[in-house]
């Protein structure tokens, strides 16, 4: 099964945002807890551990990659239930994102924006945060959970030619 790419690729002052959206018939609440709340996130992404709040460092464990790595992730911003804003380090780089939630008549728009400083590994990036909202789709639904070769490498074209 081969998934449709959806990212799109936007200029900066900075560099670029690579932005993902998904669509869900459901509360801005309900799925600010898909992506904040650590018994959640452990379905799709990993579970986390510390004490959350704007300026301090949770760790994240990246239960989908080789190895299930911790990692910590700094919180920039947290503005419940619109806006989530973290940065990373880890061996693949840095990393500085949003999640960004919009709610018109209990349907709720999740918009996945990470800026990025280089367009270099976008054939890369791009793939894998299709699989992870993708599998936030599943977790939400109770559905399959994807498989990341249907999104690596036939995507990765995709999203270098939007460099």
């Amino acid at each position: 099964m081969t998934m449709e790419p959806t990212g799109r690729l936007i200029a900066t002052p900075t560099g670029h945002d690579l932005v993902l959206t998904r669509i869900y018939r459901a509360p801005a609440e309900d799925v600010w807890a898909s992506v904040t709340e650590p018994e959640r996130t452990a379905r799709w992404f990993g579970p986390w551990r510390g004490e959350a709040a704007p300026g301090r460092a949770v760790e994240v464990q990246l239960v989908f990659e080789e190895s299930a790595p911790w990692c910590p992730l700094r919180i920039e911003a947290c503005e419940p239930p619109r806006r989530l804003a973290v940065s990373m380090e880890d061996e693949a780089g840095s990393w500085s994102m949003e999640l960004l939630l919009a709610e018109s008549d209990g349907i709720t728009e999740l918009r996945l924006i990470q800026h990025l400083a280089s367009t270099e590994h976008l054939g890369e990036t791009g793939p894998g945060w299709e699989y992870y909202l993708d599998m936030l789709t599943a977790a939400r639904t109770d559905g399959q959970r994807p498989d990341f070769e249907d999104y690596y490498p036939s995507q990765k074209a995709y999203f270098e030619s939007l460099a």
